[in-house]
C-alpha cells in the first residue's frame, strides 16, 4: 500500500495534516458509529483476584468460568502486579511514542517477520486502509532471546519493560490455573497442553485524529493468540462485542482486561463437547 506522504509513521503525519488522508478513510459501510455503541457501569465482569488462592477460590473460578463462556472479556484487580509497575510501564509507552522521529525510527521495520519492531497500522505493505496507530512489538519471552533487541532509548526502557512483562505473565499462568480448574480440569493442564510457551506484547499509540468518524485505530477483531492481557491508559476508546452489541469499556486504574483469544475459545468448546459427549454416551470413553 502506498502512502500519501514520505512519514514512515503516523505520529509524526497527524501533526501535520488536518484531515485524514484518504489512504485511511473507511468505506461508509465500514465507519464508526457512535450512535451504537453502549455505556454502561458495568460493560463486562470485573473480578477480584485477591481471593483465588483463599477460602473463596470457587467462587472466584465461577465468576471466571461465567466470563469465559459468556463474554470472552473480563477485568481483574487485586492481580498481584504492583501499581508501580503498571505507572512504570504507561510512562514509558508515552515517553517512547514521545521520543524525536529519528530516534523511534531506529527500531522502525515494515516487514512483519520482524520479531521485535516499531511500525504503523498493522501490515502497510498488503492493507488497502490503513489503521489509525503506530505499535511497537516485542517478543519477550524467554526474556534472554529478546531484550538486547528491544529499544535503549529510554535510558530505562529494558529494565522496566523486563519487569513488567515477567509479572503480567505470572499473571497469565495464575489465570491459566485458574481457567483449567474452571473447566474441571488439572490447574497445570493447559500450562502442559501448551508445551513451548511463547510471549510478545504491543505498545499502541493511538494521535488525535482529526476527523474520528472516518477511520478506525483498530476495527473489530478477535485476538489468534491464548489470551491477552490489555493494560488501558486514562483515555477511553476500547469498545468489546457482547450479545450483538458494541460495548464501551472505560479505564479502571490499575485493573487489566483479560481477552480469551481464539487458541482458548477453541479449547473451552472442545472441553464442553466432551462433556456434552460423554453424558449422551455414558458407556463410551473417549482417550
Amino acid at each position: 500500500m502506498a502512502l500519501s506522504t514520505t512519514k514512515l509513521l503516523l505520529a509524526d503525519l497527524a501533526t501535520t495534516v488536518k484531515l485524514v488522508p484518504t489512504n485511511y478513510i473507511r468505506p461508509i459501510s465500514d465507519r464508526p458509529n457512535l450512535i451504537d455503541v453502549h455505556v454502561s457501569n458495568v460493560s463486562i465482569p470485573l473480578i477480584d483476584l485477591q481471593d483465588l488462592h483463599g477460602p473463596n477460590r470457587s467462587h472466584v473460578l465461577k465468576q471466571i468460568a461465567l466470563a469465559c463462556q459468556h463474554d470472552g472479556f473480563f477485568q481483574v484487580k487485586n492481580h498481584g502486579v504492583s501499581e508501580s509497575t503498571i505507572n512504570n510501564m504507561l510512562r514509558l509507552a508515552r515517553d517512547f511514542f514521545y521520543l524525536p522521529e529519528s530516534e523511534r525510527l531506529k527500531n522502525y521495520s515494515d516487514d512483519p517477520s520482524v520479531a521485535n519492531r516499531l511500525s504503523t497500522s498493522f501490515n502497510v505493505k498488503t492493507e488497502k486502509v490503513a489503521n489509525w496507530r503506530d505499535f511497537l512489538r516485542l517478543h519477550c519471552y524467554p526474556l534472554q532471546d529478546h531484550v538486547n533487541a528491544w529499544p535503549s532509548n529510554p535510558p530505562s526502557f529494558r529494565d522496566d519493560v523486563a519487569e513488567y512483562c515477567s509479572s503480567v505473565r505470572g499473571l497469565v499462568l495464575r489465570l491459566l490455573e485458574a481457567i483449567s480448574d474452571s473447566l474441571g480440569l488439572k490447574r497445570d493442564h493447559i500450562d502442559k497442553t501448551l508445551s513451548k510457551h511463547g510471549q510478545h506484547m504491543a505498545l499502541n499509540y493511538y494521535p488525535p485524529c482529526p476527523q474520528p468518524e472516518l477511520t478506525y485505530g483498530l476495527p473489530g477483531h478477535t485476538d489468534p493468540n491464548l489470551i491477552t492481557i490489555l493494560l488501558q491508559d486514562d483515555v477511553p476508546g476500547l469498545q468489546v462485542l457482547r450479545d450483538g452489541k458494541w460495548i464501551a469499556v472505560n479505564p479502571i486504574r490499575n485493573t487489566f482486561i483479560v481477552n480469551i483469544g481464539d487458541q482458548m475459545q477453541v479449547k473451552w468448546w472442545i472441553v464442553i463437547v466432551t462433556f456434552v459427549y460423554l453424558f449422551v454416551n455414558p458407556e463410551k470413553k473417549i482417550k
